[in-house]
């Protein structure tokens, strides 16, 4: 477990104030005109030794990404906080904002000079009221306090940060979405190339990190990147917040260090699943895009990017979704199905199409409505939505019913065998 000394989300459940005399106190704010000394390439350099990955859901290297912002430019170069957080099952973002928003605050300053820009727009998702409200007074409290605006912490640097709320579409998580509809536009996904570092927000080079990402990047900066780089795993460093919920005893959200068993996970921070392990049917790990895992694969993978991978499942933004052996399983999957279905933004054809496609065929295998002969067509389908779309909403629609059929097609196919049974009595008794 997580020694209390190396968390870095000191005030996750608000016992303390968030504001800036509170979160002065726990250490945020210290020694920053210092961290922006260091300049820019070293910032970069340091973020990358700690291993730090995405905590957005893709993991991608925090500290590479910085380094394609271009080193010099001509107009404003701009860093977006994506506090969209709009997968289901997913509420570690909200946490920070509201309980640690100072630590947001900091990280955008650093993470703003690292890449060298002139103003940081954190898209918050529109429902998040609260959260919003403290982050706002949050900046306002930089501002007065001199720690951003102009001349940053006494660094010579100038730095502004926006709010901006969204409207509650979940195509706004994705990156280029977000960006347009910043703008103003509709939200939908830009085609890539050109990429965010070159032309994002307002065709000018932007980078878009997750809150998480941006929120632990000074303390990793005060502490050294060899202390983060030694918590969790290889290639998998540092520690991360799991939001636990479902069919739990406590449902919670922790931070922990990357690697941590699942089953560890459950049992020492959540009470445990309800009615004890042996009444677990599956877990998605990740949020709702990611395929879940049975009961004999929870018993013994650990929580972190490369080895849910090897399940052939994802960490994605490490919300765990518990279901015990009471679960309709086929048909939350259909229900998830039916977000997505939702949530498209319509631009893709495969997209527009195939959610709604597949939300109807799931519809009817949840009663067995269906030939066994459907389940194989259902899962072509999925393979031409996934990796046909601009964004990664399409992969997010087909995984869940992949997972579904590839740990539970026996559960499938005895629904519509039943169905055709009932059907063929119901058939023979009419015509007698």
């Amino acid at each position: 477990m997580l020694r209390d000394e190396d968390r870095i989300f000191t005030n996750l459940y608000g016992f303390e104030s968030p504001f800036l005399d509170g979160a002065k106190a726990r250490g945020d704010w210290s020694g920053t005109k210092e961290i922006l000394g260091l300049g820019r390439d070293k910032i970069i350099d340091l973020v990358k030794e700690s291993g730090l990955r995405g905590r957005g859901g893709a993991g991608f290297s925090t500290g590479m990404k910085w380094s394609f912002m271009p080193k010099t430019s001509n107009g404003p170069v701009y860093l977006v906080v994506n506090a969209d957080e709009g997968e289901p099952g997913t509420c570690k973002d909200r946490e920070i904002m509201r309980h640690d928003p100072h630590k947001l605050i900091e990280g955008c300053l650093i993470a703003g000079f690292a890449i060298g820009a002139t103003a940081t727009y954190i898209y918050i998702r529109g429902e998040f009221y609260y959260e919003a409200a403290n982050v706002q007074r949050a900046i306002d409290e930089a501002y007065a306090s001199g720690l951003i605006g102009k001349n940053a912490c006494g660094s010579g640097y100038d730095h502004d940060v926006y709010l901006h709320l969204g409207a509650g579409a979940y195509i706004c998580g994705e990156e280029t979405a977000l960006i347009e509809s910043l703008e103003g536009k509709k939200g939908q996904p830009r085609n890539k190339p050109p990429f965010p570092a070159m032309a994002g927000l307002y065709s000018r080079p932007t980078t878009v990190n997750n809150v998480e990402s941006i929120a632990v990047v000074p303390t990793i900066l005060r502490r050294g990147p060899s202390w983060f780089a030694n918590l969790g795993r290889p290639k998998n460093s540092g520690t991360k917040l799991f939001c636990v919920s479902g069919h739990v005893n406590q449902p919670a959200t922790v931070e922990e260090e990357m690697g941590i068993p699942l089953k560890e996970l459950i049992e020492k921070h959540c009470g445990g699943v309800r009615g004890g392990w042996d009444n677990l049917l599956a877990i998605i790990p990740g949020g709702s895009s990611v395929p879940l895992l049975p009961k004999e694969i929870c018993d013994t993978v650990l929580m972190d990017f490369d080895s849910l991978r090897d399940v052939r499942s994802g960490l994605g933004t490490a919300a765990v979704i518990v279901m015990d052996k009471s679960t309709d399983i086929v048909k939350a999957i259909a229900r998830l199905s039916k977000f997505y279905m939702h949530e498209s933004c319509g631009q893709c054809t495969p997209c527009r199409e195939g959610t709604g496609w597949m939300w109807r065929v799931m519809e009817r295998l949840v009663k067995g409505n269906a030939h066994v002969e459907e389940i194989d067509m259902l899962l072509d389908v999925t393979k031409q939505v996934e990796g046909h779309t601009i964004c990664a909403l399409g992969d997010a629609a087909a995984w869940p019913i992949q997972g579904l059929m590839r740990h539970f097609r026996p559960e499938v196919e005895r629904r519509i065998l039943e169905y055709r049974t009932r059907a063929d009595r119901g058939a023979r008794v009419a015509a007698e």
